[in-house]
């Protein structure tokens, strides 16, 4: 799988030059995001300063508008702050390229790992059950879920690189008993909080990969019979036998649905449990005159893309699940072929 893309000169071209051009492309969105937490801290600022332009309104919504829809920045030599604007529109663009291209790379993953199993699979006279749903559906999920879930670890990567440094200067901010006495209490926090949680879900979860691997193969044999049906139904796709196969099917799917709805619920809490952390923490700091409205958004947002680097794993459980019992499939396809191919070579 990783060999026939990341190890064949054929490749070699999509498969390290297109990451390096990905991974350019996701450290200048990171780069934005974090003039975007910058703008957060002036604008809440501007905000919250708004009663004093009551004598010089048109002074306030002036600078207001300008924050938001100004061209200054990119007219006057990259000089002075950037508007919303002039950060945002750049993002989206690169942000369109980088999804784009991410599909591309994903598909001629796909063709690569296809196309290296095919010839290796006609060459082998033994029948390999399920060889058609390993080559086509398998490695099209592999494919697809690698493509996604590596860009979100190399974005993860290089948020926690950018926004680290960010988050454990506004810690000083901190004005909370024990915390404000710890250096980058915001980072720690965020860390302990997301092994914790992380931790707690491979414990929630751990049946998760086991019932999925079960789920291919009850789902398999039922498709198999009716594919065999299709040409002899006189041996095959018997309405009894089939009942038999899709109360399989029924049998590991409600033990699956119950598992990811524990799995659900601890998920849930935890999200929203950490989407008033920033304010638990901040909050107090911003009634005692230590931190200002927009210093507390920074904050929070800085807060909140550490502890989803810090939470990747954690929130795509269920992905990873998935990925673990394709990988297995795969896994055990490429060793019936190797032990194949040493049988007809010897």
């Amino acid at each position: 799988m990783i060999k026939a893309f990341y190890q064949s000169r054929q490749w070699a071209l999509w498969a390290y030059g297109g990451g390096a051009l990905l991974m350019s492309s996701l450290w200048l969105q990171v780069q934005m995001t974090v003039a975007i937490n910058e703008w957060y801290g002036r604008f809440y600022d501007l905000l919250q300063n708004a009663a004093s332009f009551s004598e010089k309104p048109q002074e306030g919504i002036d600078q207001c508008f300008s924050e938001l829809i100004s061209i200054e920045y990119a007219t006057s030599g990259f000089t002075g702050n950037p508007s919303f604007v002039v950060i945002a529109f750049p993002y989206v663009v690169l942000a369109i390229f980088t999804g784009w291209f991410t599909r591309i790379y994903g598909l001629r993953w796909r063709e690569a790992i296809t196309f290296n199993y095919i010839p290796r699979w006609r060459s082998v006279d033994h029948e390999i059950e399920g060889a058609s749903q390993r080559i086509q559906e398998d490695c099209n999920r592999f494919a697809r879920i690698v493509e996604s879930l590596g860009l979100q670890i190399v974005r993860a990567v290089m948020t926690l690189i950018a926004f680290i440094p960010v988050l454990y200067g506004l810690s000083e901010k901190v004005d909370v008993p024990v915390l404000r006495d710890i250096e980058g209490s915001l980072v720690w926090g965020a860390l302990v909080i997301s092994l914790g949680g992380l931790f707690i879900s491979w414990f929630v979860g751990w049946k998760l990969p086991g019932l999925e691997y079960n789920n291919q193969k009850v789902e398999a044999a039922f498709r198999k019979d009716l594919v065999l049906g299709e040409d002899d139904k006189v041996n095959y796709a018997d309405l009894g036998k089939l009942r038999g196969f899709f109360k399989d099917i029924r049998r590991n799917y409600q033990r699956l649905y119950f598992h990811y709805g524990y799995f659900d619920a601890w998920s849930t809490s935890y999200d929203q449990f950490m989407a008033i952390v920033p304010y638990l923490v901040m909050g107090p700091g911003l009634f005692t005159g230590m931190l200002t409205l927009g210093v507390m958004v920074q904050v929070s947002n800085a807060f909140s893309k550490v502890h989803g680097g810090f939470s990747l794993f954690l929130h795509n459980w269920t992905t990873i699940t998935e990925l673990r019992s394709i990988w297995k499939r795969l896994h055990e396809f490429e060793a019936n072929l190797d032990r194949h191919e040493v049988a007809v070579t010897a």
